[in-house]
């Protein structure tokens, strides 16, 4: 029990050193969204510290799991993240949106453990659906899938679209986290805390949908547990969030969407940093992955024969492609095509 306790407050620490960076990030870039970052912050603590298996030294290791943060804009409590993994420095994250920095102000694969650029709302999820059916059904790995998403963002329909493709095909490695910080640039976001309309959402799919407090670190710890021993369906943490966690001035407060604190940089970072019992370095090493990824190389990827078209035949575009489609499958099993 005291050892379980002791892991709770170094996260509990992790988390709050997350908002403290985000912070820091956006006051020194004069741009950002430090609001967005502080209201997932255990989320990422809990999943990079504790339920993630991954390599610092090789972030997009074949067997590592994979994180999708769809809700792009937050980007800073990322960077932040991987900082207190050890992989960025830390005097690297004050320059975020320089013109020369590669921390831009939403992810982009220019950096080694970005898979998929985001911040276009909606699009994160089917990316990680494909990730998961892949690690699936081809790869045939342990490894797992990990995409968080914004509540305002479950309104495009592409994410509706992701979750019926990641049901039909049993996608077991795939845990969507939704952030339900009710807040969206605005106004309000359409469901506010109506936690039951979102699990009923996902459910009417056929997720496995867990409820939880987004800022409870025994409750995280515990929905991820079971998200990863539940078969043949997908999970969807629906995790109830305050936007501006941790500085009561501006928490679950309107109007504070992507804006730097400004003026109340410095109460917010006295009253988080009070939070923190050992400020000091963590010492959480990344989880060992099972290495059971195939080594795939798409270098060489060619049509087995050329085209065998005449000057002047009419052909249609669809042929053409099925017709190079085949030739490409033909050198590579890793050639896929959905048709809807």
């Amino acid at each position: 029990m005291a050892e379980e306790m002791e892991m709770i407050n170094q996260l509990a620490d992790i988390a709050n050193k997350l908002r403290i960076h985000s912070i820091e990030m956006t006051t020194q870039a004069k741009s950002g969204h430090p609001t967005s970052c502080m209201s997932f912050a255990e989320i990422m603590s809990v999943l990079f510290f504790h339920v993630m298996k991954y390599s610092i030294s090789n972030p997009k290791h074949p067997s590592s799991d994979r994180f999708i943060l769809s809700k792009g804009h937050a980007a800073p409590v990322l960077y932040a993240t991987w900082a207190e993994a050890g992989l960025i420095p830390f005097d690297e994250l004050k320059r975020l949106r320089k013109i020369d920095s590669l921390l831009e102000g939403h992810p982009t694969p220019r950096l080694n453990f970005i898979d998929i650029a985001t911040g276009s709302l909606g699009q994160g999820l089917g990316v990680g659906c494909g990730m998961a059916y892949c690690g699936k059904y081809f790869d045939k790995s342990s490894y797992r899938i990990y995409c968080v998403m914004g509540d305002g963002e479950c309104s495009e329909g592409s994410v509706w679209e992701a979750v019926e493709f990641a049901v039909t095909y049993k996608l077991d490695n795939l845990v969507v986290i939704v952030d339900v910080n009710r807040l969206g640039q605005s106004q309000k976001a359409p469901l506010e805390y109506n936690l039951e309309q979102h699990e009923a959402r996902f459910s009417a799919f056929g997720f496995s949908s867990i409820v939880v407090d987004g800022h409870d670190i025994a409750a995280l710890i515990n929905a991820f547990d079971i998200a990863a021993s539940t078969k043949d369906k997908p999970t969807a943490l629906i995790c109830k969030t305050l936007k501006g966690k941790g500085f009561p001035d501006i928490e679950n407060k309107l109007d504070w969407h992507g804006k730097p604190l400004g003026e109340k940089t410095q109460a917010a970072l006295e009253t988080i940093k009070s939070l923190i019992k050992n400020p000091g370095p963590h010492g959480i090493k990344p989880l060992q992955f099972v290495d059971d990824a195939p080594i795939v190389d798409l270098s060489n990827v060619r049509l087995s024969e050329p085209p065998k078209y005449s000057l002047g035949d009419q052909v249609p575009t669809r042929k053409a492609f099925g017709d190079a489609l085949v030739k490409l499958g033909k050198t590579c099993d890793r050639v896929l095509s959905l048709d809807g």
